[in-house]
């Protein structure tokens, strides 16, 4: 456990849970543009509710019942559950160091976790909110592993007490004695004011075992039950038994809500399966065929809970660029701001008052400034945007437009903004390099190399040019172009090469001058099919920084962060 009840003061635990209580309150909510009103931008979240995702999870795969090979952990890290009641929670040499990296990995540096110690297969709960209590009761059945309880400060006036199961497969009969000692242990331990969640794998053949009418006198078991994209409710391997579920008491039950990802929603809960869920690309970096790995025990099962949270007064007010402003396009300038209630803030900006594009998806709210490379491209309607980066109705907008000049004659400034070196699959010729022009004027292209650590792998053509503002990419091999992208090559050697563990990307010119170079690291080339940008977007000074921090899309050849056209 990484935390325990004792680093917690009562007052400790209800301010931070004021403050995680907007972290999730605007799950799969719409933003608001807010504009030329700074009062929207505030909120009294009196009653507000709190988007809690619970998931019970044996998905480990390969021969050693272990989460090293990947496929569990990218449905964890694609499906975003708030709690997990976990099974066979091993990784690494499971050392406290190997476990904390797993933990952060896969759901992220602020999560709090419990593992029950001396099991072989241990069961265990990874939480969003700090774990206040934890620890193990004794399953009589069973050997190599125990019931694993922890008492979880989730937003608002109760606490959550979750408890990790994995039953035997011996028989039905089995399964109800652990059922009987495990309902025991509640009703003897967990205050009935309290939520509950009884989560993990049953391994019940059918939704008529004993077990659950036994367990229904402390959790709800009636249908509807969680499914797939085709309706299956089915968790197994083979999808042909109900082995797993999230099972809550009546207090929380009344509080549950369809899960929400991307535009999806499923009315009673997902099961996650990654071979039949579509489109695979919102539960990214998951891949299609994680669910079906080698040896995966079964698929996720996930529901959703919108509890009442607690009373936090939040704003954030843009104070500039507030409207009447002119700007060169290329320069530096700075987005300014104030907050109250609010960790961190999510900036963007539109040309257009209609299309916005994200400068950083997260920042501390704290600085109240921010230096944002202006875009070139000319315009009279731009603004920018500022909301709470954990709560989109929590927003506001420049009160009025403000210009973007560009001058013809200026020159043009060319470089790497995107680098996609961990192609989707195996199809190396969906590797790309993306070249901006954020000068004033066309660049002309012609001659100059796209060169990798071991040589020149792209010349551009004779006449080749890229407008001011503008973008080019340049693909392993024009198969890999994707459809309705204009603006890309295929690499004229047939291939660009890109390292997976690191590598060196350099831009010359057609006199062999470096225009441009970059040097990445094997963390931003680790994940099949997510690419590396420029934060901000189309800045030559900005950091390279994983695509999927900047957007919802994995990668974006020729296009902005955001999939919308330069």
């Amino acid at each position: 456990m990484t935390e325990t009840s004792s680093r917690y003061t009562l007052l400790d635990r209800r301010v931070l849970a004021a403050v995680l209580s907007l972290t999730l309150a605007a799950c799969g909510g719409a933003a608001q543009d807010g504009e030329g009103d700074d009062t929207l931008g505030v909120q009294e979240s009196a009653v507000g509710e709190v988007r809690v995702r619970l998931m019970a999870a044996n998905t480990t795969s390969g021969s050693l019942q272990s989460y090293d090979p990947g496929h569990g952990l990218r449905i964890f890290q694609g499906t975003k559950p708030d709690v997990v009641m976990i099974q066979e929670f091993s990784y690494g040499d499971n050392s406290a160091a190997a476990i904390r990296g797993f933990v952060d990995t896969a759901f992220g540096t602020t999560f709090h976790y419990y593992r029950e110690g001396g099991a072989q297969i241990p069961n265990g709960v990874i939480s969003r909110w700090p774990i206040i209590a934890a620890g193990e009761w004794d399953d009589t059945q069973v050997s190599n592993r125990d019931f694993a309880w922890a008492r979880i400060d989730v937003p608002g006036p109760k606490d959550l007490w979750v408890v990790s199961v994995h039953l035997l497969t011996t028989s039905s009969s089995i399964r109800n004695t652990e059922a009987v000692n495990l309902v025991n242990f509640v009703k003897a331990n967990i205050p009935t004011g309290d939520y509950l969640a009884i989560g993990g794998d049953f391994n019940t053949s059918s939704r008529t075992e004993a077990a659950f009418s036994t367990f229904s006198q402390v959790v709800t078991t009636a249908a509807p039950y969680p499914a797939d994209r085709n309706g299956n409710t089915n968790t197994n391997a083979s999808r042909a038994s109900p082995y797993d579920h999230v099972l809550v008491d009546a207090d929380l039950r009344a509080y549950q809500t369809s899960t929400i990802i991307g535009s999806s929603s499923f009315a009673a809960g997902l099961v996650a399966d990654t071979r039949v869920y579509s489109p695979i690309s919102e539960i990214s970096p998951a891949l299609s065929g994680d669910s079906g790995a080698a040896s995966m025990q079964h698929m996720a099962v996930i529901k959703d809970f919108l509890i009442p949270g607690d009373t936090v007064s939040t704003s954030v007010t843009v104070t500039s660029p507030n409207g009447g402003e002119s700007f060169v396009g290329g320069s530096s300038q700075s987005i300014t701001w104030t907050a109250s209630g609010v960790t961190n803030v999510k900036l963007e900006y539109t040309l257009t008052g209609s299309t916005w594009s994200v400068i950083t998806s997260s920042t501390a709210a704290s600085a109240g400034s921010y230096t944002w490379t202006v875009p070139s491209s000319a315009t009279t309607t731009a603004k920018v945007r500022v909301s709470d980066a954990a709560n989109a109705a929590i927003t506001d907008t420049s009160n009025a437009a403000f210009t973007i000049t560009t001058s013809g004659g200026g020159t043009a400034q060319v470089f790497i903004n995107e680098v996609l070196a961990n192609e989707a699959g195996s199809d190396v010729n969906g590797e790309f390099v993306e070249l901006v022009n954020s000068g004033g004027t066309a660049a002309d292209l012609s001659g100059w190399t796209v060169s990798d650590s071991t040589g020149v792998r792209h010349t551009f053509a004779s006449g080749t040019t890229l407008p001011a503002g503008g973008a080019i990419a340049v693909f392993g091999a024009a198969l890999g172009i994707p459809s309705g992208v204009t603006n890309a090559v295929g690499a004229s050697t047939g291939t660009l090469g890109l390292g997976n563990s690191g590598d060196t990307v350099t831009v010359k010119n057609a006199s062999g001058v470096t225009v441009n170079t970059t040097t990445y690291a094997s963390s931003l080339s680790s994940t099949d099919g997510v690419s590396m940008n420029r934060g901000p977007d189309a800045s030559s000074g900005g950091t390279f920084v994983l695509h999927t921090t900047l957007s919802s899309l994995a990668s974006s050849a020729g296009k902005r962060v955001s999939g919308v056209a330069f």
